[in-house]
């Protein structure tokens, strides 16, 4: 009765959340189609109509949740269409936002479990797609006089690497608590991007 719910197209996205949470539970090395097909309820053959492999699932995972993160930035960006310093904040908000809420996903996209990224075009798109956004951002604000000129691709993994090792960190339990009591997470990325923004 259980795999009627995925003929209506979901069966891939079902596939999906049960690879996360083997993944975010076990770890890669306990990743196996067949599993992933026992945790969706599904017959074990089920899974090779989406996914080739091991792989290729895995690359579905991160090209999901860049598709995510990408969505989010867009919104923020958009938000503050006229207010690049904004731009920027929010959409370092937006990043612990997605990181925060999509924790498993979220260390699988910057993990290296995905061994040949050439081979996955989708997930190469979104993933540069997600860079771009970065760097159209910090673009901006350098026409604006906010933060300094300079090479906007470099400035943007300057900027891009701040916020995402502190998130990082925090993921993984790093950020001493007493620092966390006068700050929030939040509050510690807004007082990075204002950093790199001129005074």
């Amino acid at each position: 009765m259980k795999s009627k719910t995925y003929h209506h197209g979901d069966l891939k996205n079902a596939l999906i959340k049960a690879g996360v949470e083997i993944l975010a539970k076990e770890g890669i090395g306990k990743l196996s189609l067949r599993k992933v097909a026992l945790k969706a309820g599904v017959s074990h053959t089920a899974p090779y109509s989406h996914f080739s492999d091991k792989q290729s699932l895995i690359a579905a995972i991160s090209t999901e949740g860049f598709q995510r993160l990408s969505k989010a930035l867009d919104s923020a960006i958009k938000s503050h269409a006229n207010n690049p310093k904004k731009q920027l904040i929010e959409g370092a908000q937006a990043y612990v936002k997605f990181a925060l809420a999509n924790k498993d996903i979220f260390k699988i996209m910057f993990s290296s479990a995905l061994e040949k990224e050439k081979d996955y075009p989708a997930f190469v798109e979104v993933s540069q797609k997600a860079f771009i956004q970065v760097i159209d951002i910090v673009r901006t604000c350098q026409e604006a006089n906010i933060i300094k000129s300079g090479e906007a691709d470099v400035l943007a993994v300057i900027i891009w690497g701040q916020v995402h090792g502190i998130i990082a960190l925090a993921i993984e339990g790093q950020i001493s608590h007493t620092v966390l009591e006068k700050k929030s997470l939040q509050e510690i990325v807004t007082q990075a991007i204002e950093q790199a923004i001129k005074s």
